[in-house]
């Protein structure tokens, strides 16, 4: 028997290949699935399955291309409604790999098809969990994705999934293995671990889903409290998965296209296009096209993508270092945004040999103290990152919320910027100079630096 878990960092998501006797089954694969199929080549064995654990939100997946490639049929649990061919499996329904089974296990709660897979060994024994958005490590999966296009509330939904967790996970065996199907850094859940997998034991212990702190009432208010708005992109992804999408391969031919500088132009003077500038954001801060929004490929770049353009149907110009147009290509495509319409040949030096360019002007911690007490200071974490530390007087403004409380800023103001590291705050810095905010500066190492500077640090509470 071989699990191999195939986890993709800038997502926080993790797809599963299981092998026995010359069979294999995938779960929840990514869109380009060229990988699975090379797995399978190279020990001769046939994809056999291909398990849904539900409509995925935060990413698209690949279980349409795959099973036109291997002609393995999809799989997904009870209230499951796709729009293509697929085995809709009741719950406890044993598939059979090699010489090692799975059964499904329905499992509602973050949205109603939700569903968990049980692998056995060759001798029967259970061995491991493939728990999709219902269980992460630490956490659990976020009950208000679904609600919206359903008649069900989210403490609804999120009764459901305590039911869920305690009739059919708690029980079985500790010594199991979880592997989920996100980590650390994914808006599917609110306080994920980093950690990838984990015994059913330590769960127990550690995850208050399963440790036994919360009644059922407690646990609705516990995981309906506080959370951060979803990425805007996350419905349209969930249709996609739903109801199908191209294959990455036709994206990637229609994408792939070097553009001179006159054609570059020519596609950015319609309305309905924007510049995004994948490069490093300390290559960023010294020269960028005016108008281009910046998210680097160095950071969660297509998760940002998302929350930042929000629209899968924009019609998008890249702007890369070479040798990484692909790279920026096949990330699009993983959150839906199909509508990339080439790469300027050369990059930024093209542009600069013949046309004006924009800056953005950044600080150090060290010199950023001497004047925090008089400067407008905007920080862009999440609300949840201020309970680490945080400047007074600073404006917070989550980066997934910013565009839409620009109307909060003055653009006869200077402001000064800072995230965690300093990804985020070249974001918004990027944002607000598009938007007409003509001096944004970029506080160099973000709140990492500040912490270990000579700054009065706040704590909530």
């Amino acid at each position: 028997m071989v699990v191999k878990q195939l986890y993709t960092k800038c997502l926080s998501q993790g797809a599963y290949y299981i092998e026995s006797a010359g069979e294999a089954a995938v779960i929840d694969p990514l869109r380009e699935v060229s990988e699975y199929i090379n797995i399978a080549k190279a020990s001769n064995s046939k994809i056999k399955y291909i398990f849904e654990t539900h409509f995925h939100a935060d990413f698209i997946s690949g279980h349409i291309t795959l099973s036109k490639l291997t002609n393995a049929p999809i799989v997904y649990g009870p209230n499951a409604t796709p729009s293509f061919e697929s085995i809709i499996a009741h719950d406890n329904q044993v598939f059979s790999i090699g010489d090692v089974t799975i059964k499904l296990i329905h499992t509602p709660g973050h949205t109603l098809e939700s569903t968990c897979y049980l692998l056995s060994d060759e001798n029967q024994n259970p061995y491991c969990l493939f728990s999709g958005d219902t269980l992460f490590l630490g956490d659990v999966g976020r009950p208000d994705l679904a609600q919206k296009s359903l008649n069900i509330s989210k403490e609804d939904l999120a009764g459901i999934l305590y039911d869920s967790i305690h009739n059919k996970i708690s029980v079985l065996p500790d010594h199991i293995l979880i592997y989920p199907a996100h980590g650390a850094g994914s808006a599917c859940g609110k306080n994920m671990m980093k950690e990838t997998v984990d015994t059913l034991a330590n769960q127990k212990i550690v995850n208050y889903a399963l440790n036994g702190s919360f009644s059922k009432n407690e646990f609705i208010e516990e995981l309906t409290h506080d959370l951060e708005s979803p990425p805007d992109y996350f419905p349209s992804n969930v249709m996609l998965n739903q109801e199908g999408y191209k294959d990455f391969d036709f994206v990637l031919k229609n994408s792939f296209n070097r553009l001179d500088l006159l054609q570059f132009k020519e596609l950015n003077d319609s309305d309905d296009t924007i510049i995004l500038d994948v490069r490093n954001q300390n290559d960023f801060k010294k020269g960028f096209i005016p108008g281009s929004v910046f998210i680097g490929l160095n950071g969660t770049f297509a998760p940002w993508v998302g929350s930042i353009i929000k629209d899968i149907n924009k019609k998008i110009l890249l702007i890369c270092d070479q040798g990484k147009e692909k790279e920026a290509i096949v990330r699009l495509s993983r959150v839906g945004f199909d509508n990339c319409l080439g790469f300027l040949d050369g990059g930024f030096q093209n542009w600069i040999s013949e046309n004006e360019f924009d800056t953005i002007e950044s600080i150090d911690s060290d010199n950023l103290s001497s004047i925090v007490e008089s400067i407008n200071l905007v920080d862009v974490r999440k609300f949840s990152e201020r309970s680490n530390g945080f400047l007074k007087n600073t404006i917070s403004i989550p980066l997934d919320l910013f565009q839409d409380n620009l109307n909060s800023l003055d653009k006869n103001k200077k402001y000064y910027v800072h995230c965690a590291g300093g990804y985020r705050s070249m974001i918004a810095c990027s944002i607000l100079k598009r938007n007409g905010f003509n001096s944004p500066i970029d506080v160099t190492g973000g709140f990492s630096a500040i912490r270990n500077s000579n700054f009065e640090i706040l704590i909530d509470g």
